[in-house]
């Protein structure tokens, strides 16, 4: 069987030779690309993120990425966000009191966490729900965090084309969301391509999900 190609969006805001090195240690083809027909047409598509929530936003719309993710969702077909790539997928973002609308994929408002020490940097552990694809087999490991923001609450979803979603919990100073799947949209406020072992084969997890599609 030929390996599961993957498409990392290239926008500008991700982390992204470390994201494509990792993924391509766990068995994908990958291309490091902005291009919405190759972005349509892979097996899976990661989309990646650092910095502001904001800035992230302008540099997905601005390559239509909003538009291929949307897409590839409407059909069925698998993404994964990491990091601010995650955050994006719910409705907002608030940001030195200045609110940005996200994808709206999932309802929830992105956060700066109330912690003595901002921001979480370092290896914290999770708490998936039972049946987790995603942490099959790490289930009770670490993943390496950086982010000052992060989601409280995951209100419950109302309708839509996404099934109701499986997600895993961290803490820093508050419980947040550290990992979300829902059907074909995955997430992980950490990045699993630093989070060494127990990253790498969350990705694997990830990867051969794809082979299916």
């Amino acid at each position: 069987m030929s390996s599961p190609r993957v498409v990392v969006l290239d926008y500008g805001f991700g982390n992204v030779r470390s994201a494509t090195r990792a993924l391509e240690r766990v068995g994908a083809e990958v291309e490091l690309t902005a291009d919405p027909v190759a972005a349509a047409e892979a097996d899976g598509l990661v989309v990646p993120g650092v910095g502001a929530f904001a800035a992230v936003m302008a540099g997905l719309r601005a390559v239509r990425g909003d538009q291929i993710i949307d897409r590839r969702l409407a059909g069925g077909r698998p993404v994964l966000g990491i990091c601010v790539g995650m955050q994006v997928m719910f409705a907002e973002g608030v940001e030195h009191g200045e609110r940005t609308e996200g994808l709206g994929e999932w309802p929830g408002v992105v956060e700066k966490l109330d912690a003595p020490v901002v921001p979480h940097m370092g290896w914290s552990t999770v708490e998936p729900e039972d049946g987790s694809e995603l942490f099959a087999g790490v289930e009770d490991e670490r993943f390496y965090f950086v982010h000052s923001y992060g989601v409280r609450e995951m209100p419950p979803l109302g309708g839509g084309r996404l099934t109701p979603p499986r997600v895993t919990w961290s803490e820093h100073g508050e419980r947040f969301v550290a990992a979300v799947e829902n059907g074909p949209l995955a997430a992980t406020q950490f990045h699993p391509e630093k989070s060494g072992d127990a990253g790498a084969h969350l990705l694997e997890n990830w990867v051969t999900t794809l082979k299916g599609h």
